[in-house]
């Protein structure tokens, strides 16, 4: 546990944690609290504009041509024979909550000399480092839903799909709009109706949040490492208000 950023993580692991923890607590979070305030969530029902456009193959060529001479970099998209097409969407995941991934541990062997045909399937929870993007290279036809499953097998997280949700972000008069995609919408479909411009369109994986908290999900150590976590948030809660009310009986204090 950083006494600076609160981060957690196991013994064995902190090695492999590269996070910079020499600011103030809660230096890092300025920027976060800003946007939070700007953004809006919009319903996964209303559909967006990009949704309602449809292209024709002609259409849909000249987008590609349109799309690949405003990019700056190789990550072009290509119009295959059968008339789909391909190419590559940028994902910054922001999860909150743990993830949890696979941990094999050898068991004894049945006999000497032979090891355990089956290795002890065991799960480790860790945060994923703030900021953390991904770039996959997917098809016009791929659903959202099938992007989520392989951003999760990217980063081996075994836990249920359904608790993440990929979300559009877009930028529009100072206001920060955010909307949860169905399961069937097509991200690539919708990067190349938007353009490659980040603050137009660009896909972030968060939560699942809907309403009421599964938590029959969650297996026990997830839950146990929620508890802490709002066990430290509490205690933390309390320790503000304490100081606050402490300072304001001072200011009167003095005032007196």
């Amino acid at each position: 546990l950083s006494p600076d950023c609160s981060f957690t993580c196991h013994y064995r692991c902190r090695a492999l944690v590269r996070l910079d923890c020499c600011g103030p607590p809660g230096a890092g979070d300025e920027n976060d609290g800003n946007e939070h305030v700007l953004e809006k969530d919009t319903n996964v029902d209303e559909p967006s504009e990009w949704e309602k456009t449809e292209l024709d193959q002609a259409q849909v060529e000249q987008r590609i041509k349109e799309y690949n001479s405003q990019i700056n970099s190789n990550l072009f998209m290509s119009l295959n024979k059968d008339g789909s097409y391909t190419g590559f969407i940028k994902v910054q995941l922001k999860l909150v909550r743990p993830v949890s991934v696979p941990t094999t541990k050898r068991g004894p062997s049945l006999q000497p000399g032979r090891p355990h045909p089956q290795g002890v399937k065991r799960r480790t929870s860790f945060y994923l480092p703030k900021g953390t993007v991904k770039h996959l290279h997917i098809l016009s036809h791929t659903r959202a839903s099938e992007v989520i499953d392989a951003l999760l097998r990217k980063f081996t997280v075994i836990d249920n799909p359904r608790k993440f949700a990929l979300f559009e972000r877009s930028e529009k008069d100072e206001q920060v709009y955010l909307r949860k995609l169905g399961d069937d919408e097509q991200p690539l479909r919708l990067r190349l109706l938007a353009g490659p411009s980040e603050k137009v369109l660009s896909f972030i994986l968060k939560e699942n949040e809907t309403g009421e908290v599964n938590w029959d999900a969650f297996t026990l150590p997830e839950l146990h490492n929620f508890l802490l976590i709002l066990q430290r948030e509490e205690e933390e809660h309390v320790r503000r208000l304490r100081h606050r009310y402490a300072r304001c009986r001072q200011k009167m204090q003095e005032a007196l």
